[in-house]
């Protein structure tokens, strides 16, 4: 049964290249016309596969249908939280995630520093748009026209001197941040305050969130918590990895 299971499975990826007639998929599988048949059959059924008129097979629409579903129910938070919370019990440091959504970019979760000096950020509360280094991730990845318009509309506060001047500087910055891939505020919300940040990206390879590690000077200088930023993209990755299904989870077969 495993064995009729995999073969089955093996058909999709093949089809997702292109429609194939039945000796085609019977060749890539190694099997006989008739075995390729029954299982071509039993996945048109399900919707999974359809047969055109000329006889090839293509995917069928109930498969995208799932897969947009099963998108749609997908959690980042709960997904990423496990991995939050490893990276803060290797480093001590505040761990955040964030989204953007509506024009806003949200912290959705929250892991606390193990040292006295906390910061006062909460789920729920939007960020510093402007100088936060996971609101420069989510932005960055939008397509140019809605950066630049993003961009403009905003309000440049000069929380330290820092902080972003205006929307040029802001644009430029975002260029650098999705050539980089990651993203820093170092002193630009809280002069005492640093951060580095990295994306969480989904199946087509945008990104959906962003997490970052923050501490205050008194804790760690800027350039010592930079160091911490390979262990913080290689968490992003795990995170990515098991949101866009390309590893499993841990546990699991």
């Amino acid at each position: 049964m495993s064995q009729t299971v995999d073969r089955a499975l093996s058909i999709l990826p093949l089809l997702a290249e292109g429609p194939a007639d039945l000796g085609q998929v019977a060749d890539r599988l190694g099997v006989h016309k008739s075995t390729a048949l029954r299982l071509l059959r039993t996945l048109h059924e399900h919707g999974l596969v359809y047969r055109q008129s000329d006889q090839r097979y293509r995917l069928g629409a109930r498969l995208f249908a799932l897969a947009q579903e099963a998108m749609e129910n997908l959690d980042v938070r709960e997904i990423a939280h496990p991995h939050l919370v490893r990276l803060n019990e290797t480093c001590g440091h505040t761990v955040h995630l964030a989204v953007y959504e509506e024009n806003e970019v949200l912290y959705i979760d929250k892991v606390e520093s193990r040292y006295p000096v906390r910061m006062y950020s909460r789920i729920g509360k939007p960020v510093a748009i402007t100088v936060a280094a996971v609101a420069k991730l989510l932005l960055a990845d939008l397509p140019e026209h809605e950066r630049r318009a993003v961009a403009e509309k905003l309000d440049y506060p000069s929380y330290t001197a820092r902080s972003t001047p205006n929307a040029s500087a802001f644009l430029r910055e975002l260029e650098k941040v999705r050539e980089q891939g990651w993203a820093t505020d170092l002193g630009g919300h809280e002069e005492s305050i640093n951060c580095v940040a990295a994306p969480i990206r989904g199946a087509d390879g945008r990104v959906v969130a962003a997490m970052s590690v923050s501490a205050p000077n008194v804790v760690v200088t800027a350039d010592e918590l930079l160091t911490l930023l390979p262990l913080v993209r290689r968490t992003a990755d795990a995170i990515s990895g098991e949101y866009s299904g390309r590893t499993p989870v841990k546990g699991t077969a």
